[in-house]
């Protein structure tokens, strides 16, 4: 299914320090809050990231980063990606590209597997990444074009591994268990799996309310031998963060999601570490 040759015109990624991919076999899970929200974190702790979302058919980073509307700019030498604004003291810097940027609002697109395949190769070689401590790649969910794509144009450049998103319930940790086959079989590295709606904390007495289910990705986690990276609950005040293009972790500090979500993101830091550390 794969073929790691690197091509000649897909040099803008030698700059590139680690690459983090988000993966999960079900949609709806929170891959693209996992993802924004870590590059969000990265970033504003003085790091310089890059997001690239390879959700073709329903790309939502503008959306959260708040860059929606944004043009990507074209030179000789390739794609611009588009900036994020940073508060902060200690803020490194931010840059994204999506197929989002590109079509409107409301355009579907209807697209066979080859066109898709070919945009996703065109994000590795046409971007201009330069320097990047992180780039994280938001993906769709399933094993298919998208993923098989991504993976082989990745492979070359030696990527970290990859964040498994979960919700707690049977129904989602059975797709992710195919998401783990994938990477078995594509021979890339899992750097831990988070249980992603994990209760519902209460904006009021900020009591955790387990509506779903608690403990699928845990258990997930303890039968593969991978790290748990953690559970992180539901907050509205999450959903309002990223309507409005705001850090979460940043905006509520204090909050039991945010802290859940912050150490979610330092888990997949230590993990890349570590992994690092073993070569």
């Amino acid at each position: 299914f794969f073929s790691f040759t690197m091509a000649d015109d897909a040099q803008h990624l030698t700059q590139v320090k680690r690459i983090v991919l988000v993966l999960s076999g079900k949609g709806g899970v929170g891959k693209s809050t996992v993802s924004c929200q870590m590059a969000l974190s990265l970033a504003l702790a003085g790091h310089r990231v890059g997001i690239l979302d390879v959700d073709i058919c329903g790309p939502s980073v503008p959306k959260i980063l708040g860059v929606e509307g944004a043009e990507v700019q074209q030179t000789a030498q390739g794609w611009v990606p588009v900036p994020v604004p940073l508060e902060g003291d200690r803020k490194g810097h931010l840059s994204t590209i999506s197929i989002g940027f590109m079509v409107g609002p409301d355009d579907a697109i209807v697209w066979r597997g080859p066109r898709k395949n070919a945009m996703i190769k065109q994000f590795f070689t046409d971007v201009l990444w330069g320097v990047l401590d992180y780039l994280i790649i938001d993906t769709p969910p399933g094993t298919s074009d998208e993923h098989v794509a991504t993976v082989a144009n990745l492979m070359p450049f030696n990527p970290s591994g990859a964040v498994m998103v979960t919700t707690p319930q049977d129904v989602s940790v059975d797709d992710v268990k195919k998401e783990l086959d994938f990477c078995n079989k594509a021979g890339l590295r899992v750097l831990g799996i988070v249980e992603n709606m994990s209760g519902f904390v209460c904006p009021h007495c900020e009591e955790c309310t387990y509506i779903f289910s608690k403990g699928g990705g845990e258990k997930l986690a303890q039968s593969q031998n991978i790290t748990f990276l953690g559970r992180v609950p539901i907050d509205p005040q999450l959903a309002e963060c990223e309507d409005e293009g705001k850090s979460f972790t940043s905006a509520y500090v204090g909050s039991q999601s945010a802290v859940a979500l912050q150490s979610v993101i330092q888990g997949v830091v230590g993990s890349i570490v570590t992994a690092e550390t073993a070569q």
